[in-house]
């Protein structure tokens, strides 16, 4: 990223040599990113993030149609947000529940689908508990009736996400180790979007603004430091969130089956402790957890995760978040496991 912060500060919509480098660079990584996702480069558009990408995947569909919305209770604040704006101005919003496992019924989704669906929008995997969709069924299902949207920001890290059948795919650098403010929304060629952003018409028209060279460049070398990274990361993450979770296994009850969920995530009850008292004691002890979304990590209120799972309210404010990154060791979860028995006992 370092040569795009100061020598090449380029704009890319410029015509000088400055800028023309600027701009080779965002297309070299477009086209990088296209390869790893397997689509075409122009069906990439930059933006600063995860919620930005969903922004634009829901409310560009609603507002270039004025269809309806169709998702789940679980999704993050980044879709369940924009679509009750979309509500808000006349769209109709369908919001389907979930099971224990925190899934969406197959044919729930499908019935839920009609003449007048702008979009259907179902993530890849949760980002409190890391359970995930079955988007290949429902992609089967909704049989192209409807454009499809996936957030898939939390699950790239460790698994693939090939698109198959699925219309606008949100990813956001910082999950995977690139810079913060910087993200991408894959839209399947053929399908219209309203811009969020007005303006010079950058990104084919589908996102206005300066685009962040070196953010745009940071992300792609993190996309594919990810995917070589995988095999590696699958064994040792899986193999650290085994050690942590046995550790704690006579303290903590998971809430969702392992096997349903992706490899980072542990999500535990621990019967007895309100999860905002055992949030600020873990992190005195040097354990960083959280109690949901980091995106709304301060909020007093119960998890519309938990809650729409079914979980009664007793029982979600005794969970806690853990989550594993690619730099975590199977001795950092043991000690990790350790001061938390050390807080639970205390």
């Amino acid at each position: 990223m370092a040569p795009f912060v100061a020598e090449t500060f380029g704009n890319t919509s410029g015509a000088h040599e400055i800028a023309r480098r600027a701009k080779n660079a965002v297309e070299e990584a477009r086209e990088r990113a296209a390869r790893l996702l397997g689509c075409q480069p122009g069906e990439i558009v930059f933006t600063s993030g995860g919620t930005e990408s969903d922004n634009l995947a829901i409310k560009g569909r609603a507002q270039l149609t004025g269809g309806g919305i169709v998702t789940t209770r679980v999704e993050h604040e980044a879709v369940l947000e924009a679509a009750r704006f979309c509500e808000r101005h006349g769209s109709k919003l369908t919001l389907l529940d979930v099971d224990r496992t925190g899934s969406v019924d197959v044919d729930q989704v499908a019935a839920a689908v009609d003449d007048d669906t702008a979009v259907v929008s179902v993530m890849w995997a949760n980002n409190e508990t890391g359970a995930r969709q079955p988007l290949a069924a429902i992609t089967a299902a909704t049989g192209g009736r409807a454009v499809l949207h996936s957030d898939a920001v939390q699950a790239f890290v460790s698994e693939p996400v090939p698109l198959g059948g699925i219309d606008l795919l949100s990813l956001g650098a910082h999950k995977f180790g690139g810079p913060k403010g910087v993200g991408l929304l894959y839209v399947r060629n053929g399908v219209g979007l309203e811009p969020l952003l007005h303006g010079g018409g950058h990104e084919l028209g589908r996102r206005s603004g300066t685009l962040n060279v070196a953010g745009i460049v940071g992300m792609v070398a993190a996309m594919e430091s990810t995917v070589a990274d995988r095999p590696r990361f699958q064994a040792e993450v899986a193999a650290a969130r085994a050690v942590f979770e046995a550790a704690l296994a006579d303290v903590a009850v998971r809430t969702i089956d392992p096997a349903a969920g992706l490899i980072q995530h542990s999500h535990l009850r621990f019967p007895g402790w309100r999860n905002e008292t055992l949030l600020v004691r873990l992190d005195q002890a040097g354990v960083a957890a959280s109690t949901g979304s980091a995106c709304s990590a301060g909020a007093a209120t119960v998890s519309h995760v938990l809650s729409a799972m079914g979980l009664p309210v007793e029982v979600a404010r005794e969970s806690l978040r853990f989550t594993f990154g690619w730099s975590t060791t199977v001795s950092e979860a043991e000690e990790a496991a350790r001061l938390v028995r050390s807080v639970v006992a205390a």
